[in-house]
């Protein structure tokens, strides 16, 4: 059985209140008293009322200021409050309407015409209500489906990335970089660019473009690619193609991080000062993607143990990297790796090695 509506009213005097109390409960409404305004804002919250008749002229707050409020505050603006009053100006049902109100009663109060307009006007709250009830509805589902959303989307960028991973060390499988190093370089970079305050999107778009730094060392030969010895100078010059032969092999792409990794496979033995390869470029010229990486790869194949040679210490890759400011690397991308010791440690270690 649906419970009745409960209707507040309100009225300093105690005659006209209990008039109106009874005529309420004659047509089958709950019904709470208040007998100012204060007394009326604390049964409004308390109670949750239907619908308000509301005295005007009151001791200490007046029904202006009442209905004002309740119209203010979100949590009771679609309560509909009815103005009882002895005042027959057209000013003060004016300025009654400008304060908030949705309806008049004139006192001494008429029984039918007050059945009506509060029927009416609690058939327009129970439509509110039902507005409000979908609205909520509604925005659980979209929450809910977003959740949802958020959550594939999350696991497809975790696949996307795996799949890197694994196609990066497929092409320097004949090399001796390990897949351990693809993924500490390759947040240290993402890590360097967000301090640089690179926006997000950016930052992962450096997270997934940087492990095919190296890809286009599938297209050198496997005798200078695994000489044991040192390189001659036309085989470093063969080596040093491999930086070329990647952006050939991921140009064309419509995706800007396979786009953007081919930048930095192009550019991420370029140096500051102009002395790097292919191209010679220097400066801000080289485009900030190949300057992180440049660093990030720097850093983690000198701190990485290879059959050739023993890992150096940190304290002596950030020497190095600091005399090569200004030098080989972006001074500022030198300065936000430094800024960042306590992440780039916490990244080496949870990527470290397995042997």
């Amino acid at each position: 059985m649906k419970e009745p509506a409960r209707i507040l009213a309100v009225d300093d005097e105690p005659t006209g209140l209990r008039l109106l109390e009874r005529l309420l409960v004659s047509f089958g409404y709950e019904v709470i008293t208040a007998r100012c305004g204060e007394e009326c804002l604390d049964q409004v919250r308390n109670n949750d009322p239907d619908l308000v008749l509301l005295d005007v002229m009151m001791p200490d707050l007046d029904g202006y200021e009442v209905v004002r409020r309740l119209k203010q505050d979100k949590a009771t603006q679609d309560i509909p409050v009815v103005m009882v009053t002895a005042l027959g100006y057209v000013e003060d049902r004016v300025r009654a309407l400008e304060a908030g109100a949705d309806d008049f009663l004139s006192k001494p109060v008429d029984r039918i015409e007050m059945r009506a307009r509060v029927q009416s006007l609690l058939k327009v709250k129970a439509y509110y209500d039902h507005l409000r009830l979908e609205r909520s509805k509604l925005e659980q589902e979209v929450a809910r489906r977003t959740a949802q959303l958020e959550r594939a989307m999350k696991t497809v960028k975790e696949v996307s990335l795996d799949t890197i991973y694994r196609l990066a060390r497929a092409a320097e499988y004949k090399d001796e970089d390990t897949g351990a190093h693809i993924q500490r370089m390759s947040y240290y970079a993402a890590a360097i660019a967000r301090k640089l305050g690179l926006p997000e999107e950016e930052v992962e778009h450096i997270l997934y473009a940087a492990p095919l730094h190296d890809v286009g060392k599938i297209g050198i030969p496997d005798s200078i690619l695994l000489k044991p010895a040192k390189l001659e100078r036309d085989e470093w010059d063969v080596m040093r193609q491999h930086t070329v032969i990647g952006a050939v092999i991921l140009e064309g792409s419509p995706s800007p991080i396979i786009d953007l990794a081919r930048i930095i496979s192009l550019t991420h033995h370029e140096k500051w000062d102009g002395s790097g390869y292919p191209r010679g470029v220097k400066g801000a010229q080289i485009p900030l993607a190949g300057r992180i990486a440049a660093l990030a790869d720097f850093y983690d194949a000198v701190t990485s143990r290879r059959p050739y040679k023993e890992p150096f210490t940190r304290e002596k890759a950030v020497e190095i990297i600091l005399e090569g400011r200004g030098v080989h690397f972006d001074p500022e991308v030198v300065d936000a790796f430094m800024a960042i010791p306590e992440e780039i440690e916490s990244l080496q270690h949870k990527y470290r090695d397995h042997t």
